[in-house]
């Protein structure tokens, strides 16, 4: 006997109470995060720098009676800063915003955080591009290999007899050596966290603490830095239309390095981040979202524009471990 179905007896419409995007989370992004912001009320300037060399040597000599001082002196020059602006948006037709399923889709929430992920993403790039790379730091870069590690290379440290414990510790104290500062920062992508919380120097290390689990707070405390940066943002490197290729932004890398935790005068540090605040409308990282009508389109535009500079100021405050994992 013919009976009616469940499908025959139910009509299939979407959920309301949730959707799917591939939407990361800010955690993700460390941009914002390893180097001090200085708000800026321009566009573009100068700020003043000092010749280390001057600071760490001493000309002070014994003074006989009547007789002058010994006179020595320090030497300045400047730099500079440019905020480019980078600007993403995407159109709201009105057709679209009448047809949407009332429940499900708010057109203007979802372009306003596709646009602000957009710029998010776009500013980690920059950072790499900035900091994150080889040729950058005057410490030589350290490279790691497979084996039988040369100068200026150590062994991968994915490998169970690497030390990175041991390697990162000897460029901390060739940076205090040359510098006067102590790293206070490191920044390892997810395949060197992964090496780190698997290694055997990391383990035997903490076997009798509360949870024996390796974390990034007691990452920072064996190395003997404030903070242990791990970024998760990845990336599709391909073209729209072509077959998705994804990658983790920060690749097998490291960087140790010193940040000014109170930037001002007469102080160092191997970046600050310059954010033109003074944009008309910016806020927090020089960014503003705004949404205007676009009446020859029948839509709204919903725009976000992001104003700043990753500046690498001292050089000789970062040290840079390319390859540190296979």
């Amino acid at each position: 006997m013919a009976q009616p179905t469940g499908s025959d007896q139910h009509v299939s419409v979407p959920l309301t109470n949730i959707s799917v995007a591939y939407m990361q989370q800010e955690g993700d992004f460390i941009a914002s995060k390893v180097f001090p912001s200085i708000p800026v009320d321009y566009q573009y300037g100068q700020y003043y720098t000092y010749t280390k060399g001057d600071w760490l040597r001493t000309a002070a000599q014994k003074r006989a009676p009547r007789t002058e001082s010994a006179g020595s002196g320090w030497t300045t020059g400047t730099d500079t800063y440019n905020c480019d602006v980078y600007a993403i948006h995407t159109d709201v037709a009105d057709q679209d915003r009448a047809n949407a399923t009332r429940g499900i889709f708010d057109m203007d929430r979802d372009a306003t955080k596709f646009v602000t992920h957009d710029i998010m993403l776009r500013r980690e790039l920059d950072w790499i591009t900035s900091y994150f790379g080889t040729g950058k730091w005057t410490p030589t870069d350290q490279t790691g290999v497979a084996s039988a590690p040369g100068a200026n290379q150590f062994l991968q440290w994915n490998l169970s007899s690497s030390t990175p414990i041991e390697d990162i510790e000897r460029q901390r104290i060739l940076m205090q050596k040359t510098t006067g500062y102590m790293p206070n920062f490191l920044v390892i992508g997810a395949e060197v966290y992964s090496a780190f919380k698997n290694h055997p120097e990391f383990i035997e290390r903490i076997k009798y603490s509360e949870k024996a689990v390796v974390t990034l707070d007691l990452i920072a405390a064996l190395l003997d830095v404030d903070n242990v940066y791990y970024p998760n943002a990845i990336q599709n490197t391909a073209a729209e239309g072509a077959t998705d290729a994804y990658s983790f932004v920060h690749g097998k890398a490291a960087l140790l390095g010193y940040a000014a935790p109170n930037p001002g005068l007469l102080v160092p540090s191997a970046g600050y981040t310059f954010e033109w605040t003074g944009y008309l409308g910016a806020g927090v990282r020089g960014t503003r979202t705004k949404k205007f009508r676009m009446e020859a389109l029948a839509a709204d535009r919903i725009e976000t524009e992001s104003a700043y500079d990753f500046e690498l100021i001292s050089a000789d405050l970062g040290q840079y471990y390319d390859q540190a994992v296979a």
